[in-house]
């Protein structure tokens, strides 16, 4: 394929994805886009365009990347993701780079929502007791994780991390793997996407292994990885997969 093949498939599926291109700061920079960025890397294989969408949405969330959110949440909504799909990836990623990321991105969220006369279904009350929690927690993570999920700042006797890690084990793998929104498998997207553009090595070289566990192929979670380059920059995206390259 030429580079201006490349270009024309890129620019067909950035309009298909409802992101407009832009009066031109640097010129030339919507072709380069269109064959790097949606040529280059949305029109790879073995990775379904939904997928590729709930990985870029939980990037530009974690990066609080509005300008970006915004045309690309339509995309979302034009691609067969729900509200309430959107929604929970920002309410998942939030878990990774702090909830006020969940409630910013959210806000972006349903006002296109507003503007496509689109609701937004509501959350039923949970009453779960703690134990029931904290049972779910051990349950799903020991699934996921294996012996992994015993080990580092998860180890069980660990008197310094034990102070903060309970909480996430009851309100991370507890309640917000169970939320509806999202299946095992997309939270887990949400996760591989958010810990390469923040750098986070020991969380994605953990949670890589486990993806497999959720129905995730090893083909797939490189090129959740892929996918987050154009919205973390390259060389994150690279250095995440110098660690796919160690553990898988």
């Amino acid at each position: 394929m030429t580079r201006q093949d490349l270009r024309k498939r890129g620019a067909a599926l950035r309009e298909r994805l409802g992101v407009a291109v832009k009066d031109e700061a640097v010129p030339g920079f919507a072709d380069f886009a269109a064959e790097v960025v949606y040529g280059g890397v949305w029109d790879r294989p073995n990775l379904a365009l939904a997928d590729r969408m709930v990985c870029t949405l939980s990037a530009l969330s974690v990066l609080q990347r509005p300008a970006e959110l915004k045309p690309m949440i339509g995309g979302a909504l034009d691609l067969g993701l729900t509200p309430r799909n959107i929604l929970e990836v920002f309410m998942q990623s939030g878990l990774y780079a702090g909830f006020g990321t969940t409630e910013a991105s959210s806000a972006i969220a349903k006002a296109v929502f507003v503007a496509r006369g689109l609701p937004v279904p509501a959350e039923p009350p949970r009453d779960d007791t703690n134990e029931a929690l904290d049972a779910r927690g051990r349950e799903l993570m020991g699934r996921i994780h294996g012996e992994r999920g015993r080990q580092g700042y998860a180890a069980p006797d660990n008197p310094i991390t034990g102070a903060l890690f309970p909480s996430a084990l009851r309100y991370g793998y507890g309640e917000l793997w169970f939320r509806a929104g999202l299946d095992d498998r997309q939270r887990m997207l949400c996760a591989i996407a958010s810990f390469t553009v923040m750098s986070l090595e020991g969380q994605l070289r953990k949670f890589s292994q486990s993806a497999l566990n959720v129905g995730l192929t090893r083909e797939e979670i490189v090129e959740a990885v892929i996918q987050t380059g154009p919205y973390g920059g390259f060389p994150r995206a690279l250095n995440g997969l110098a660690i796919l390259s160690a553990v898988l």
